[in-house]
């Protein structure tokens, strides 16, 4: 059974048709990789199912219950989270304080729990600490947790984004290009947690043009052209497509890992 399908989804900007009825099925417990040239609108249907922007059309089914139109808070209420390619994050704040922003049921964000400091506030605090440690050290973040997030390298942002994620106890996380100006030994260890993570049951849809990645960590890939799904299958069979060639890899044939 998918946890994430997607049906006929449609979103244009000023009459530009960015998604063009597009359909899609994350299967629970594995990592699909989402992939295709520049402007096939990949990031639009991440932010179409996340929230950030209502598809114009179709439905959005996470676990069986439509999300389509939901803000971004409510979608991630119901576990599904995301990451962006350009790591966001305040970067005056610490790591540990950007990983605890993102934890759930925050005491702090109700009036009375806040001002009156309760046991059971102070407990929750406590736990969300916890966790962010716990984060902090499965991905290799305590030597910085107490640095400011704009002294981390490239790499170092792109596993706080992930952090960030996880910090929420995520079904889904949607990742938007995890490696992306990455060097390959902190690439292979980014991979190297995603398997992990599915490894605990947690589902993961990923954006990436690094084939060598795609190849090495995705059971399912989805190719994208021009705002439609195009085809899907095996890494293999993809790299073996020739529509895929002619979309995406002009027409080369890609030697497969």
């Amino acid at each position: 059974m998918a946890l994430l399908e997607v049906i006929g989804v449609q979103r244009s900007f000023y009459g530009v048709h960015a998604l063009c009825g597009v359909d899609l099925k994350v299967g629970a417990g594995r990592i699909t990789g989402l992939i295709g040239p520049n402007g096939a609108g990949k990031t639009t249907l991440f932010n179409c199912i996340t929230g950030l922007v209502p598809p114009d059309r179709g439905r959005i089914l996470l676990a069986g219950r439509d999300i389509a139109g939901m803000r971004p808070e409510q979608v991630s209420a119901r576990g599904l989270v995301r990451t962006f390619q350009i790591a966001r994050g305040l970067p005056r704040l610490s790591v540990l304080d950007n990983l605890l922003l993102y934890g759930g049921q925050q005491p702090g964000e109700r009036m009375l729990p806040a001002l009156l400091g309760s046991r059971a506030a102070r407990r929750r605090e406590q736990e969300l600490i916890d966790r962010a440690v716990r984060i902090a050290r499965r991905l290799n973040l305590m030597p910085v947790i107490r640095n400011p997030a704009s002294d981390l390298s490239g790499g170092q942002k792109k596993l706080l984004e992930i952090g960030r994620a996880l910090m929420s106890e995520p079904k889904l996380i949607l990742l938007d290009e995890p490696v992306a100006g990455v060097n390959p030994a902190l690439a292979s260890e980014i991979g190297e947690h995603l398997k992990a993570l599915v490894g605990e049951g947690i589902t993961v849809l990923l954006i990436e043009h690094h084939m060598d990645m795609v190849a090495r960590l995705c059971d399912q890939v989805v190719v994208m052209a021009e705002g439609r799904h195009l085809a899907e299958g095996s890494f293999a069979e993809m790299a073996a497509d020739p529509r895929v060639q002619a979309a995406y890899m002009g027409r080369r044939r890609v030697a497969v890992a």
